[in-house]
């Protein structure tokens, strides 16, 4: 097929030509590909076949984002140049363009901006066993001053101190609770607590001073040692990325970051209370845990009984169906207290 490359470009140009009523030339013999070592024909149809691209985003990515270069052109002090960094241009871009956008340029950019992200994601999770990934799943809209908060705060805290990676769908709310337990890991309760109450001040992301606070607390309470991973998107780009991740694969297309954050957290996924998208997760896995996809069943942790037994009764939707044998092969639990969901979380790591 590489040998006739050039050959069928050609041929697609007179087609093209001779479809828009214009007089062709007499087909010229071109460069027989296949006199070609294998890099030049590769080089060559690099040359025919990439468009150029004028981006506001990397095409072509080689490591995760950070908090530096997510938020690149924020200062510290002026929340309103939120809307100038990195982040806010692409997502402008982003709605500009169109969320299903269909000019090919851009969503051929976006397609190789999310492959590059997938790739750079996966040489990171290269340094872990896969059951040290933990995945926790919650709503967007938690605040800093709900108790459910601090609790998520310090289950990951604790988990992370016992070599678990930590991921989340990267935004605000359970998502960013998550990562500032990873982010205080190695630290005193007393000090993580400090850190909580300087976002207290600031309860909901829709406050512009939501990503100031979160960046005070990290310029306080410095982190080298520990690490986590947000996976959020621009789709839902009206909810900023928490900058407590240390490493964030965020992505344009949902669908593949959705499917990569249940299916890297093979240590199991803990799930505080949410709402759709929440629900969307648990029946999510549950699938992968039903078919055994990846050769073994992972916990599904479900924290908080009230909320997950009456306020929206998923919990017991799934005992029903897993009785009645509809479900096979899961491993779900319900619990409010945090030693027992480390304790399941560690005791699976372990086994094997």
């Amino acid at each position: 097929m590489a040998d006739n490359y050039l050959e069928n470009q050609y041929e697609n140009y007179l087609a093209r030509k001779a479809a828009m009523g214009k007089k062709t030339t007499k087909k010229k013999n071109i460069i027989k590909v296949k006199r070609l070592q294998p890099e030049a024909i590769e080089a060559l149809k690099d040359i025919i076949a990439q468009p150029s691209f004028r981006m506001p985003f990397d095409i072509f990515r080689e490591h995760l984002y950070s908090v530096d270069s997510l938020y690149k052109g924020y200062q510290l002090g002026k929340p309103s140049s939120f809307k100038d960094c990195y982040d806010q241009q692409v997502f402008l871009h982003y709605l500009n363009t169109g969320k299903t956008a269909t000019d090919i340029k851009e969503t051929l950019g976006r397609t190789l901006h999310d492959h590059s992200v997938t790739n750079a994601m996966n040489d990171f999770l290269s340094q872990f066993d896969e059951r040290q990934v933990v995945g926790f799943m919650g709503g967007h809209g938690l605040l800093r001053t709900d108790n459910t908060y601090r609790q998520i705060v310090f289950v990951s805290k604790i988990l992370t101190e016992n070599n678990c990676l930590m991921v989340t769908g990267g935004g605000p709310g359970a998502m960013e609770a998550t990562h500032l337990g990873a982010w205080m890991a190695g630290r005193s309760e007393a000090e993580t607590d400090d850190a909580l109450a300087i976002l207290k001040e600031v309860p909901s992301f829709s406050d512009k001073l939501w990503l100031e606070t979160a960046l005070q607390v990290i310029e306080k309470y410095p982190q080298e040692q520990y690490v986590s991973l947000g996976v959020p998107t621009w789709l839902y780009g009206h909810e900023p990325a928490t900058p407590f991740a240390t490493h964030i694969a965020k992505y344009f297309d949902n669908s593949i970051r959705e499917d990569s954050i249940l299916t890297i957290a093979k240590g199991g996924i803990i799930y505080a209370p949410g709402s759709a998208g929440t629900m969307q997760e648990i029946f999510q896995e549950a699938v992968q845990n039903h078919y055994l996809s990846f050769g073994y069943a992972s916990p599904m942790i479900f924290m908080n009984k009230q909320f997950w037994t009456e306020e929206i009764p998923v919990y017991r939707l799934m005992e029903h169906l897993i009785e009645k044998g509809k479900y096979k092969n899961l491993l779900t639990s319900l619990t409010d207290s945090t030693e027992e969901i480390v304790s399941t979380i560690l005791n699976f790591r372990n086994q094997n």
